[in-house]
């Protein structure tokens, strides 16, 4: 591809010029009508987007070491003194073009290595086996939304929730079949809730939690009574449970957090209820009154 030069006569119409084309080179002559070389070069870094890079060449008759300083000083990259050879002119030309590629190369390589690190921080965050959110990644979850609530003075609700007799499912299907199941126990979950602030996450074994921003009580039972049901409703064969099925226990807490309490304040008392619904039968849901607050 050849090289197509656009020449101009003032320095206005310059900056102009490079506003509308961006070229890959700049070459200025320090000496023009309006305003000089100097300024010229200034105002097109000014003009340049966060990390872009044009290269600046001076034309000049001036070959005074304070006068390639002030250049350089002002945003350019070189400089080439008239009467101007062909031969140097082309050499400058061809070794800016390569400066060019090298960093348009560095550009391209650092794009991919910030997508590679944006995919291994999204997949840190996520639980290998069930691809939902791991406790890491929950953990960081609750604590903003533990602040957000509490700056707002609205209310947080924390469902957790534990598959019934699932030792006995290992045991009796394998861990293969309990995996699967673990697959599709997670996915049912995040498919019950609606809002897009809620999070549901692998908590650890056949545990699983979910952060409910701006939800009283009475919401937290509604989506927590759908998550049983949709469990209930896969209807995986469970021959060691007295439901005959694959079902789920949840606990429930929910409360407005204070400035002297902690995040797992919460999740300590959805624990408690959870306990609860497990000493009551199983498959069902149990709430705490209210969330305890420290005194």
């Amino acid at each position: 591809m050849g090289i197509v030069s656009i020449p101009t006569q003032t320095g206005s119409a310059a900056v102009e010029l490079f506003l509308n084309e961006r070229p890959d080179l700049v070459m200025v002559d320090v000496a023009l009508p309006d305003i000089d070389g100097f300024e010229i070069t200034r105002r097109i870094r000014q003009l340049e987007h966060p990390g872009d890079w044009t290269p600046i060449v001076f034309l000049t008759e001036q070959n005074k070491d304070e006068d390639l300083e002030k250049g350089i000083a002002a945003g350019a990259d070189d400089y080439l003194c008239k009467p101007i050879s062909n031969v140097v002119l082309g050499a400058k030309i061809r070794a800016m073009q390569r400066i060019i590629q090298m960093r348009q190369s560095q550009l391209v390589l650092t794009r991919k290595l910030d997508a590679a690190n944006q995919e291994l921080q999204r997949l840190s965050s996520l639980d290998g086996m069930t691809g939902i959110a791991n406790r890491r990644h929950f953990d960081d979850m609750l604590g903003r939304e533990w602040r957000r609530a509490m700056r707002q003075g609205s209310e947080l609700a924390i469902l957790m929730c534990d598959l019934d007799f699932f030792k006995q499912y290992n045991d009796g299907y394998g861990h293969l079949e309990g995996d699967e199941c673990l697959r599709q126990v997670a996915q049912t979950l995040v498919a019950s809730v609606d809002r897009g602030g809620d999070r549901v996450a692998r908590y650890g074994g056949e545990e699983f939690i979910a952060v409910l921003p701006e939800t009283t009580l009475t919401g937290a039972l509604f989506v927590a009574e759908k998550m049983r049901l949709a469990v209930s409703e896969l209807n995986l064969k469970h021959a060691d449970s007295p439901f005959g099925r694959v079902t789920l226990s949840i606990g429930i807490a929910s409360g407005i957090p204070l400035p002297a309490s902690e995040p797992q304040t919460i999740v300590g008392a959805a624990d408690r209820a959870l306990y609860l619904a497990k000493q009551a039968g199983r498959n069902r849901v149990c709430r705490m009154p209210s969330l305890e607050q420290p005194t």
